[in-house]
């Protein structure tokens, strides 16, 4: 006679279960027993922590063993649907940037510039899709090849698009069959980048744009980059340029400067604040940019302000004027009038004028604010939250702890003891982060940019420097997650605040490597969702493109099971340092079909 149990069985599986079936179960039922078993142990671990006995040591390893591979059987009975591989997104998609969608800002009410500006709470609860590659898509050229020539099936702007786009774009890129080409020496004047770098350099009073370091200037925003060859030069010259455009369906700025592996993300000076603090740059620059600076009662100045560090420097470029009388000369010299007036009332100073350049200074006085016109815009009160929050009419004011000139900043990105101490950490915790950065794994000659998405003080960043790696990271800062960002700025690193909650505001296939230490076990408590989170990393991840990802145990065995999901290859490591922690390596493949 079966027992009941047996009985049960047979209602599931039939009269007659298959033998892998019972012994899968009976695997099952002792890894349940080992796995809930496990609480008992957990005063054994803590009297035996003077001595530990190997056959402990290999139990524990077995306990570990076991705690996955119930893991693994769980996933498996669980039921095909819930882990099928996720299907693919249609063809129009394939560009596709959420929370930018003008369409639907429009149907939402917002207008007057705000239909173009980010807004995710408008995006829906769409099925789980991959984004596919274009059909002409093709993995990117190794450094320093791949910062000059772009493959043009990559980015989406047609021969006809390009062809029409003006003079000027054509005297920066050179179309060659399916190639586009950025020519090294030319730029954003009729001079070339590089005489325009050096113009701007003579202008602030030094002898060349080599000594941009040496006046303090490390960190360059770069606002309607073009296709980043500002951003490129500067970074051959050792300075940190991220660029900033806002969303364009086609031909899009950001897009590009990300194909050539430049620091790149899509911002919007309309009606928010950028996702960064106050005093995150030493230089903001403006060539061309489009943006409408004497509009909105001079917000729009007062934002460059509150990113501008003490002693930094706005550079603003206008068009080539007209003849005088002319349309367009005159819709420019309405625009600098409010720019001549507007500056002295936030303590900025004209400090040089040359053709169609312009360089105010960010005053370091900070007895200039005290000593302002009762009219002139006011000092803020309270809390700075920079994560989109709305345009400020007020400025931030010498009061911050982090009022320090440009000029006497550190120019390492290994920070004092007194600089840590204004951010509230110790030297201690400070170089256990970097201690903690672990060898990411995958081929650096095929990276180009990581996304470290937990960056916590920017210890995987300086790694890549140590190592003399030609890589540039995005240090994320998640808005859940104790703020280190300005820490991060100080360093001379590129970062940005971020609720993984939501899309991050780039293009599909923009970051060759994410990394993340820590980052799953810290939104387990968040109201997104995991899966969410994954087909969002999938979306900016380039084919061929690797995943690194740090965390406890069970955190990264879920991991896995999605990874698996969106068809990512995987591996868990044990780095075999007695801690429940492990490296979870994927890689995304080069999917068409």
């Amino acid at each position: 006679m079966r027992s009941p149990w047996l009985n049960k069985l047979s209602v599931i599986l039939g009269p007659r279960p298959p033998v892998s079936w019972l012994f899968l179960c009976v695997v099952s039922l002792l890894a349940l027993i080992t796995v809930f078993g496990s609480s008992s142990s957990s005063s054994f671990d803590s009297v035996t922590s003077t001595w530990v006995p190997e056959s402990y040591k290999n139990y524990r390893r077995l306990k570990e063993q076991a705690a996955v591979d119930y893991f693994e059987l769980r996933t498996l009975s669980s039921g095909a649907s819930r882990q099928r591989e996720l299907g693919f997104c249609g063809k129009e998609i394939e560009n596709y940037v959420p929370c930018y969608n003008v369409t639907a800002n429009l149907l939402s009410g917002f207008k007057d510039g705000e239909e173009f500006d980010r807004h995710c709470e408008v995006v829906g609860q769409g099925k789980w899709c991959l984004i596919r590659p274009p059909k002409d898509y093709k993995t990117p050229l190794q450094w320093p090849a791949g910062r000059d020539v772009i493959w043009s099936g990559n980015v989406k702007i047609t021969k006809d698009q390009f062809l029409s786009s003006g003079s000027m774009t054509k005297r920066m890129m050179l179309l060659e069959e399916n190639q586009i080409a950025f020519q090294s020496d030319a730029g954003l004047t009729f001079d070339g980048v590089k005489d325009y770098s050096r113009q701007i350099a003579e202008m602030m009073g030094l002898g060349s744009d080599s000594e941009f370091l040496q006046a303090g200037v490390r960190t360059v925003l770069d606002i309607g980059c073009g296709f980043g060859s500002f951003g490129a030069h500067l970074v051959s010259i050792k300075l940190m340029a991220l660029c900033i455009a806002g969303y364009e369906a086609t031909g899009s700025q950001v897009q590009l400067a990300l194909e050539r592996g430049l620091p790149a993300m899509i911002g919007n000076f309309i009606t928010r604040q950028l996702p960064y603090p106050s005093f995150s740059f030493d230089m903001v620059h403006c060539a061309q940019c489009g943006i409408p600076w004497d509009k909105k009662e001079g917000m729009l100045l007062i934002e460059v302000d509150r990113l501008l560090k003490p002693g930094g420097y706005f550079v603003l470029t206008s068009p080539k004027s007209k003849p005088h009388g002319s349309a367009t000369g005159t819709k420019i010299r309405n625009m600098l009038t409010p720019l001549e007036q507007f500056p002295e009332k936030i303590c900025w100073s004209l400090i040089a004028q040359q053709d169609e350049t312009f360089i105010w200074q960010k005053t370091v006085d900070a007895q200039c604010y005290s000593s302002r016109k009762q009219n002139d815009v006011p000092l803020c009160k309270g809390h700075d939250a920079s994560y989109y929050q709305a345009l400020s009419p007020c400025i931030i004011g010498p009061s911050s702890k982090r009022w320090i000139p440009i000029q006497n900043r550190s120019s390492s990105s290994e920070l004092s003891s007194a600089e840590l101490a204004l951010h509230g950490v110790s030297p201690e915790d400070f170089f256990e982060d970097l201690q903690g950065a672990e060898d990411p794994l995958p081929p650096f000659n095929m990276v180009r940019n990581v996304m470290d998405m937990n960056a916590h003080y920017g210890g995987l960043n300086a790694a890549f420097l140590e190592e003399k790696k030609s890589v540039w990271v995005m240090n994320v800062v998640p808005v859940t997650s104790r703020n280190m960002l300005p820490l991060i700025l100080d360093r001379g690193f590129p970062g940005v605040l971020h609720d993984w909650c939501e899309p991050f505001p780039t293009y599909p296939r923009t970051y060759d490597m994410l990394h993340a230490n820590g980052l799953l076990s810290h939104l387990s408590s968040e109201r997104c969702s995991l899966m969410d989170l994954f087909v969002e990393m999938d979306r900016i991840l380039r084919p061929e493109g690797w995943v690194v990802l740090y965390d406890k145990l069970g955190a990264i065995e879920l991991a896995r099971a999605h990874a698996t999901q969106i068809r990512w290859g995987a591996r868990v490591i044990d780095l075999q340092n007695g801690s429940d922690q492990r490296l979870l390596i994927c890689q995304k493949p080069f999917l068409t079909k």
